[in-house]
């Protein structure tokens, strides 16, 4: 497999551990019936616990009420979700590609970043820090950045080409948000864009039960387990240790097969 920067070494790991009944849950995802031709629910999970993720405070049930319903609420607690919203319904008619991907970024960030940063690479030095200031990640250096996204690009493109099976699929697709988030390539919108990315790319290859899984849901849930997996790689990008990417690449198809309450 001909790829540049995403890592197929865990491949034959996680054919072994993925839960057999992948296909057979994957098969069975159907969309909700509260949604219609102008709304759609699962869009508003993903929406809604995506940005939770990030902090948002918001509970889907109000979200429901003002997209579905009309119903409103102040703009500042709406607008970031509003924003994300429009991001996958524009992935849900568009091919997964560089161009796309920068537009997604826009979309999703005209709450969040500058207008002249939005769907364009950083420019500076970024770090993760931890709720006390503690430096907990080191991301590609600007210098790194757009190099490294040039990669990812060519390595989607051909995967996008490629014949897989389901749990290959949800390896690249778990792979592309892992190496996405480590790269850090926004100045912010990152986990939006990836998590995004990784259902686009799930969508592109199976279809569109794709954007049925509750993923943001399952993530938000154990969002301290997500962040421990993303970590466990290591502190700084050119040390990363994807060896160790097992629990999180798992937490993708677990989210299908074993969904949360």
């Amino acid at each position: 497999m001909n790829l540049q920067l995403i890592p197929t070494t865990l491949l034959a790991a996680y054919q072994q551990q993925v839960p057999a009944q992948l296909q057979e849950k994957f098969d069975a995802l159907k969309d909700a019936e509260i949604s219609t031709d102008t709304f759609s629910f699962y869009t508003s999970v993903s929406s809604v616990y995506s940005s939770k993720i990030e902090g948002e405070e918001i509970e889907l049930d109000s979200y429901i009420k003002h997209k579905k319903f009309g119903i409103e609420f102040l703009p500042d607690y709406t607008k970031k979700i509003d924003d994300l919203y429009g991001a996958y319904t524009f992935a849900k008619a568009n091919d997964l590609n560089k161009a796309n991907i920068a537009e997604a970024h826009r979309l999703l960030s005209k709450h969040v970043v500058a207008k002249h940063q939005q769907g364009k690479l950083r420019i500076h030095n970024m770090y993760i820090s931890t709720p006390d200031g503690r430096i907990e990640y080191v991301a590609a250096t600007p210098f790194e950045v757009a190099g490294e996204m040039e990669k990812l690009y060519a390595d989607i493109e051909t995967l996008r080409h490629m014949k897989l099976n389901t749990n290959e699929v949800f390896f690249f697709a778990a792979m592309i948000h892992l190496v996405f988030v480590k790269i850090h390539p926004w100045n912010d919108g990152n986990g939006r864009s990836a998590r995004l990315i990784e259902k686009w790319f799930l969508s592109q290859k199976l279809g569109e039960k794709a954007w049925f899984i509750q993923s943001e849901k399952n993530y938000y849930q154990q969002h301290q387990t997500y962040y421990k997996n993303i970590r466990l790689l290591g502190l700084e990008y050119p040390q990363l240790d994807y060896s160790k990417a097992l629990p999180f690449l798992l937490m993708l198809p677990n989210s299908v097969v074993q969904p949360l309450d």
